[in-house]
């Protein structure tokens, strides 16, 4: 298989000073999935065109270490008509002349952070050769289960003093804010949310959140931001790493929201950097809209009024409707807690679940079923239950159906589209549907909520939420409002986010 590399890719590589940890990760695994690095002609071009000589002379010794594409693909009629369209700068010629090698079939694949690529690669119906770093890490995972041995512990949340400063995850932090080391000093006592490589000990995410009351002053912001009570996003870094830890790290942030009753989220960030770009990429996929300026910083706000956007539950997350139809689900205790991690029964060992997958931590995850109608629509509650028997099946959990994905064209289509919030690895995905003649459909869910308190098969019989023994679900179990309102008062949940 070969990968080509987009030249800004090559460039963070091959820099005399790395602070880019995503690359390195990214570069490892291209190693362990056995791919041919590529390198393009036109990047090498660009790379001679550095006013620093030492800096060019660098990087011509470590190409090398790359297979080169020395004479471009004559550009294809479909690709030139798109480019005719879309692209405006020399830099966006070139851009297209990198997909034109995918589109021919030179290269394997492409892996770009450039969205406009990306943009280009889906009207070319290539998108599934186009990768971003972390959706080629994701697929790298599920294609190679035995390779992943890169132990993420669960999130942990320390106080700044517990934290090493010096570690090389800060350098770039350090780089943007002059000073940066005295805040972290003053934040001594103050708690973080943190995840860490337990290969190495080297940070990979970092969460600082704090909540202003309506007098904070907001003078330095163009426009001022009118006073509310916020959640401030004080401080915010995910290496990029195939495992979706800045999901993981938004759901910390919308629960912080709900725990302390906030009108706003808002979030200050420069966008210089490309994990700066893929960080504002992120929180606008969750709602965050562009607010104003703070000095040289972005300022991006996400309302947190309670409402429900049916046609973008993202945008309104983690809110829903108790009046929305609610649906049993039944699902294996083989596959419960790895795909509902934060629902691990008290009979679980929490240290099974310590090496991540990329399903693990998503918000948004994948259920592959047959079951027979009824079946859910977008909007639509789903509680999950754990299945075991009188005393052991358990609702555990409760999620918001985002999509649902019939008729596949083919095996390909439908593998990837579950491979990123699926808990099945790639070869079992293709079993499941070879399976039988009749072909699986996916509901996409966001999970929201993890039931407190359980309640049995047992209990649910005698709240008349089951009629009986036979009565368990066996695909989507349609429940009545006021059936779903008797397991959450049942199960003791807090139910800030649900609109009755």
């Amino acid at each position: 298989m070969k990968a080509l590399l987009d030249t800004n890719i090559i460039i963070h590589r091959e820099a005399s000073r790395v602070i880019s940890q995503d690359i390195g990760i990214l570069y490892r695994w291209l190693d362990r999935g056995k791919y041919t690095k590529c390198i393009h002609s036109i990047t090498i071009d660009e790379i001679k065109k550095n006013s620093n000589k030492d800096t060019v002379d660098a990087f011509l010794v470590k190409m090398d270490s790359y297979e080169v594409i020395e004479i471009p693909s004559p550009l294809q009629p479909e690709v030139k008509s798109i480019s005719e369209r879309i692209d405006v700068t020399q830099n966006d010629r070139n851009d297209t002349m990198l997909l034109n090698e995918v589109f021919v079939g030179r290269v394997d694949i492409l892996i770009t952070e450039d969205k406009k690529i990306h943009k280009k690669a889906s009207e070319l119906g290539i998108e599934n050769k186009v990768f971003s770093i972390d959706s080629f890490l994701e697929k790298v995972f599920a294609e190679h289960p035995d390779l992943v041995n890169y132990k993420v512990l669960n999130v942990q949340k320390l106080k700044f003093g517990r934290i090493n400063l010096n570690d090389t995850f800060f350098d770039s932090l350090k780089e943007d804010y002059p000073g940066f080391d005295k805040w972290f000093f003053k934040k001594y006592d103050d708690e973080a949310y943190i995840t860490i490589n337990a290969n190495n000990g080297m940070l990979l995410s970092f969460l600082y959140l704090k909540v202003e009351g309506t007098d904070e002053d907001y003078s330095n912001v163009n426009p001022v931001l009118p006073p509310k009570k916020r959640l401030k996003i004080g401080t915010f870094k995910v290496i990029n790493n195939g495992f979706r830890l800045g999901e993981r790290f938004l759901k910390i942030i919308f629960d912080n929201a709900l725990k302390n009753n906030v009108e706003e989220i808002y979030v200050t960030i420069f966008d210089k950097r490309d994990e700066q770009k893929r960080l504002i990429d992120l929180l606008e996929q969750w709602g965050f809209v562009f607010w104003g300026m703070k000095g040289g910083e972005h300022l991006y706000v996400r309302d947190f009024h309670p409402s429900m956007d049916i046609n973008n539950l993202r945008n309104t997350y983690p809110y829903v409707k108790a009046t929305q139809n609610t649906y049993l689900v039944p699902i294996y205790p083989d596959y419960h807690t790895e795909l509902l991690p934060d629902s691990i029964l008290n009979t679980e060992s929490p240290e099974e679940f310590i090496e991540d997958f990329p399903h693990r931590n998503g918000i948004g995850k994948v259920y592959v079923s047959r079951a027979l109608p009824p079946h859910p629509q977008r909007g639509d509650l789903l509680v999950f239950y754990r299945t075991g028997g009188y005393y052991k099946s358990v609702v555990t959990t409760l999620g918001v159906v985002e999509e649902i994905q019939t008729g596949f064209n083919n095996e390909d289509e439908f593998v990837n589209y579950c491979r990123k919030g699926s808990v099945f690895p790639e070869q079992q995905l293709h079993e499941m549907w070879k399976y039988r003649a009749d072909k699986p459909f996916v509901v996409k869910f966001l999970y929201l909520y993890s039931f407190p308190h359980r309640i049995n098969m047992k209990e649910l019989i005698d709240l008349k939420v089951l009629a009986g023994v036979n009565d368990a679900p066996r695909g989507f179990k349609p429940i009545t409002v006021e059936q779903f309102n008797t397991i959450i008062k049942e199960t003791k949940s807090d139910d800030s986010f649900i609109i009755h």
